[in-house]
């Protein structure tokens, strides 16, 4: 073979050699480029759900923020609301109990409603031996009207009328002084209690504790009123 020809069969050799070469380096550089690329949109989709978790966190965040707000501020509107309620109840409780001051000075409607306080004392507790106290300044009152009010029990409960005792050593709390309500002394604006004569059985049947009761009853109605 002439120098030539084998001349020629390098240049052919080597022209396939780099041209396979070539394409390899091509293909290579495609597979990189998309591997590359594959890889990008990876870490540019990992990337975007770390930013949608974290701003799905935050807003987590606000609106249990915004809750807790909402919830704090709604507690703190029924509190002054209920605070509210409660200074308008106590004034009103307030003004009572000078109407029943005023009730106690009036002393021919007072000495009406003592004796019927002593009649439903007796019906409500069906003794027939009892201690009865009163106020230092009611005891005369007392003493002069329980002979009518046995007799009307009796004929009431169609019972014999009780023995009652009325007490000249203990009495209940005297009338508030200067008409003060608000006072943190004892006080008793009026009426009597009952006891049985073995103490088991007590009945407290002031005006003081008669509007406490209708206090406790009305209550619900009274805060009803007041947010209607």
């Amino acid at each position: 073979m002439k120098d030539a020809d084998v001349s020629k069969q390098i240049q052919q050799m080597i022209r396939f050699i780099r041209q396979e070469a070539e394409e390899k380096a091509n293909e290579i550089s495609v597979a990189a480029e998309e591997e590359f690329n594959i890889e990008k949109l990876q870490l540019l989709e990992a990337e975007k759900r770390k930013i949608r978790q974290e701003y799905e966190r935050k807003a987590k965040q606000i609106d249990v923020r915004r809750k807790i707000e909402y919830s704090m501020q709604l507690n703190a509107s029924r509190i002054k609301v209920l605070q509210a309620q409660d200074e308008v109840v106590n004034s009103m409780k307030d003004a009572a109990k000078k109407g029943l001051l005023r009730l106690s000075s009036d002393k021919k409607v007072y000495k009406k409603l003592i004796k019927e306080i002593i009649v439903q004392g007796l019906l409500r507790m069906r003794e027939q031996s009892l201690l009865l106290r009163c106020r230092e300044t009611d005891y005369k009152l007392v003493e002069s009207l329980l002979e009518e009010a046995k007799k009307e029990y009796s004929e009431k409960a169609n019972v014999q009328p009780p023995t009652i005792a009325l007490d000249d050593r203990v009495y209940l709390p005297p009338h508030p002084k200067n008409s003060g309500v608000d006072s943190h002394e004892a006080f008793c604006s009026g009426g009597v209690v009952l006891a049985s004569q073995d103490g088991k059985i007590v009945l407290e049947n002031t005006l003081d504790a008669r509007l406490d009761v209708i206090f406790r009853q009305k209550l619900p109605e009274i805060r009803k009123r007041l947010l209607a």
